[in-house]
């Protein structure tokens, strides 16, 4: 039935009353109403958006079951589900109501849009596959409801949210299409602008709508991570030193945002994408900032235990963050690493199971696929690395003291634990054999593994026991070395084989079930090296004291038990209670793997042992030629690598030189260019003051000038000639006079006195004249005589300080230019040896080709494929 083509036809009739007034919603006759209202609105003409508004309203109050509190009494929520239904599979037979019902949201009119919009809302919740299909074969029916996110009214804005997250539930499709439409820029628009975790509930709600487009969805959490998107998520976390306060709205959008970060990075998604999440999310500092939260103080308990599981998948077998994880350090006096402080709460009975849960996890991921990580925890239980003072307290000292407590739980997670820094590790499952136990005062120290057994036959709870035998079956397999340590206590077989052959309540069926398949791993690992405990004398005890039927019966009671198939299903220990806390995600896998193997084991027969053994032996030989040739490849690779990396080196430091060269040359080229102007400028000797003169024209003294200065001095030369010849004249008459007696007694005194004032005037011309006016007169010419002489002199000082500079900066400018010609020839050769040692790199590395060429004809040889060899 059509309820809406009759609002595109007919002419309004009036005022038109609301669907709470025309429609009954009390019982059955609520689809006779449905069918009077699809009747009432045939005369409504699609310009009157009030109308319009009404039917819409009136519709969403018809299929909503938002019912007011006194029909909630009156009505079960049942039949209220079931009548909601009814009337929306009516509304949707005829797909046109819906399509009709998306161009009316196109509609910017509040009172048709925001109806509209709550009546689709209404219709997803009700019938969502169904009106989800018909959405996603609608022409843009998707880009049409996206267009509500960017709606300036808040209230349409906001229910626009709502809509989506009904319609994107569970319909990869849809979720894909909304992502494309730009839904993540416009929902982080939404939640920046709000304040982060500091928002309201609209934060909230975007953020479950976010949840709904990234979880299970690899496309979309792709797309996320290239769209950068993942760098907008670090202010989110960014709560500040003062964690007072906590509103519940901030405690559950911090909540929701951990668990978005958690989405991207969850150990069901494909291993690559994972990886790549996690790395961004070290490079953009959000890893470090939730790190922060982690030892923060204030944080209320459950924020607290959300962000451990998720620092937790942030790090799981990342290498770069489980580094990073280690180097934590909690703002304490003095500071201990997180780590520590964390097992500090897993094994303190006083603090929430939840957060022990989730400090497990953490330290489990911490350790997944990362050997550096389980050998600094081992090593800080070894003799060598412990710490005598006792000043500080170790990751491996809290592991045993849990595993010693009296508190079950501490025991279950303290084995846990330490059976994960052996996971998949025979060297450090080898070295905890060395660990040593002071027992109490006067006894002597017992080691970890005999410890272990003591506590395991004491009787002690079923919770502790699982965990005993979980870290002692990981310990023990694949190790042959542990094994004849187990083996080599007498009390330990005799305890395994009495707890198998008793008929036990259901309760102690999990530790029957654990230790058949402690003693299956002793006799499958089991390298005969106890003449007493042989593989052939245990299976033969098995036969004698319990029975193959009955022990595989009992093995098999593991993998039959409800809380294994719990912990196999995921990684992250949940548990409803610490009763339930019994398997372990890892150790499952050791059951699956292990079961069949030792099933085997049971039932061959000594021969069948022998010619196993054999192969066995062949097989690790074999094991061990490729492993020698996978090391001397890894090496090979690894000279490789540095040889190319040297080469690239090289290379660079050619091109740097051959830049530095062509620099050189050119300031070379350019030293030359000034030398020759120099030269060009200095000239000859004979043409000093030419040079003089072109230099000062140089520094900026005009021509005009230069002549007049010259024509000036050739005057000055005149006068001084004529001077001179004066004095010649005076000279020669002054003896003719001395020649006469009668003159040479009168003057003689008188003449000399003359003679010295005469040479100290520079022998001003006419001497021979008398009177004042002459006197004044030869007094003016010596003095200007003086002056001219004296500015001669200058000016042959400066002409002579001038040549001297300029023939200083020559002598420099050779000096520089013999440096650079130096440098050059420096720089030449060490070019030339670059290429000389590149040319012997380039044929070593032809060299190592050739010889990896014949390593891989070798493995060929050897029934080994390379390929296969390098990806095992």
């Amino acid at each position: 039935m059509n309820f809406l083509r009759g609002v595109m036809g007919g002419q309004s009739a009036g005022p038109q009353p609301s669907g709470t007034e025309t429609v009954s919603r009390a019982g059955p006759g609520r689809a006779g109403g449905n069918k009077s209202l699809k009747k009432s609105v045939t005369s409504v003409h699609s310009s009157d958006s009030e109308i319009i508004g009404y039917a819409l309203d009136t519709l969403y109050n018809v299929i909503s079951n938002d019912l007011e509190e006194e029909e909630q009494e009156e009505n079960s929520q049942k039949q209220v589900e079931d009548l909601g239904k009814q009337f929306t599979e009516i509304f949707i037979k005829q797909q046109e109501n819906i399509t009709l019902l998306l161009t009316f949201l196109e509609e910017f009119d509040f009172h048709v849009r925001w109806p509209g919009v709550k009546l689709l809302t209404s219709l997803l919740k009700q019938q969502g596959p169904q009106v989800q299909q018909i959405i996603l074969v609608s022409p843009m029916g998707v880009s049409r409801l996206m267009d509500l996110l960017a709606d300036s009214r808040e209230v349409i804005r906001n229910d626009g949210v709502l809509l989506l997250q009904q319609l994107t539930k569970s319909n990869a499709a849809i979720q894909k299409i909304v992502a494309f439409e730009n839904a993540f820029e416009r929902l982080l628009d939404i939640v920046t602008d709000e304040g982060h975790s500091d928002g309201g509930i609209v934060v909230e709600d975007c953020l479950l709508l976010l949840q709904n487009l990234l979880k299970n969805n690899n496309s979309n959490q792709n797309f996320f991570k290239e769209g950068s998107y993942i760098q907008r998520m670090k202010p989110w976390f960014e709560v500040g030193d003062d964690n007072s306060g906590w509103s519940a709205q901030k405690v559950t959008n911090l909540h929701l945002m951990l668990q978005l970060v958690r989405v991207l990075v969850s150990p069901t998604n494909p291993l690559g994408a994972t990886s790549s999440c996690q790395k961004a999310m070290f490079h953009c500092g959000l890893l470090q900032q939730l790190c922060t939260i982690l030892m923060a103080t204030g944080v209320p308990a459950d924020i607290l235990t959300e962000t451990i599981n998720t620092v937790s998948e942030v790090i799981r077998g990342c290498q770069i963050n489980q580094d990073y994880f280690a180097s934590v350090n909690a703002p304490s006096n003095p500071p201990r690493p997180a780590i520590v402080v964390l097992l500090m709460s897993m094994v303190n009975e006083r603090q929430p199971f939840v957060l022990r849960c989730a400090v497990l996890y953490c330290f489990q991921c911490f350790l997944y696929k990362n050997h550096k990580g389980q050998g600094e925890i081992v090593s800080t239980l070894l003799p060598s690395t412990i710490d005598a003072t006792g000043n500080s307290v170790s990751a491996g000292q809290l592991l045993c003291g849990g595993l010693f407590s009296t508190d079950s739980l501490s025991n279950w997670c303290a084995s846990v634990a330490l059976a994960h820094a052996l996971q998949e590790n025979a060297t450090l499952k080898e070295q905890l054999l060395r660990v040593q136990l002071a027992t109490s005062i006067g006894n002597p120290p017992v080691s970890l593994l005999q410890q272990c057994t003591n506590i395991l036959s004491q009787g002690s709870k079923v919770q502790t026991r699982v965990g005993l035998l979980m870290l002692l079956c990981t310990w023990l397999s694949n190790c042959p070395i542990a094994v004849t340590h187990f083996l080599h206590n007498p009390a330990n077989i005799p305890f395994l084989t009495g707890q198998i052959a008793e008929n036990l309540g259901e309760e102690e069926q999990l530790v029957q079930g654990l230790c058949a398949l402690l003693l299956g791993i002793s006799i499958y690992y089991n390298d005969n090296s106890l003449e007493n405990c042989t593989k052939e004398k245990l299976k033969q005890l098995i036969e004698k004291r319990i029975g193959k039927e009955n022990f595989i019966e009992k093995l098999g009671f593991i993998n039959k038990h409800e809380l294994y198939s719990r912990a196999a299903q995921k990684p992250q220990p949940c548990f409803s209670s610490p009763d339930h806390m019994m398997f372990d995600h890892e150790f499952t896998k050791l059951v699956k793997e292990l079961e069949g193997i030792i099933t085997k084991a049971i039932y061959k027969s000594s021969e069948e042992d022998k010619q196993e053994e054999e192969v066995k032996k062949t097989l690790e030989q074999h094991d061990n030629i490729v492993t020698h040739y996978k090391k001397v490849i890894r090496e090979q690779d690894q000279q490789l690598e540095e040889l190319k990396q040297k080469v690239n080196t090289l290379i660079s430091q050619k091109e740097q030189l051959q830049t530095t060269v062509t620099q050189q040359m050119s300031q070379i080229q350019q030293h030359k260019d000034q030398y020759n102007l120099l030269k060009v400028q200095l000239g000859k000797d004979n043409q000093h003051h030419s040079s003089h003169s072109d230099m000062l024209q140089m520094n900026g003294i005009q021509p005009e000038e230069i002549s007049k200065l010259r024509q000036e001095i050739e005057e000055l030369k005149n006068k001084h000639e004529v001077l001179q010849g004066q004095l010649r004249e005076k000279d020669s008459v002054i003896e003719n006079l001395v020649r006469s007696d009668s003159f040479r007694r009168t003057f003689s005194t008188k003449l000399q006195c003359h003679l010295k004032i005469l040479h100290n005037t520079a022998l001003v011309p006419g001497l021979g004249e008398s009177g004042p006016v002459t006197a004044a007169k030869n007094s003016e010419l010596e003095g200007r005589f003086l002056q001219e002489i004296k500015e001669l002199k200058n000016e042959i000082k400066a002409l002579s300080e001038e040549k001297a500079s300029l023939k200083q900066h020559l002598d420099s400018t050779n000096s520089t230019i013999a440096v650079l010609q130096d440098e050059k020839s420096k720089l030449q050769q060490d070019v030339a040896e670059s290429k000389k040692e590149q040319d012997d790199l380039l044929v070593l590395l032809a060299d190592q080709d050739q010889k990896i060429l014949a390593l891989k004809n070798k493995l060929k040889d050897l029934g080994q494929p390379f390929g296969d060899a390098v990806r095992s």
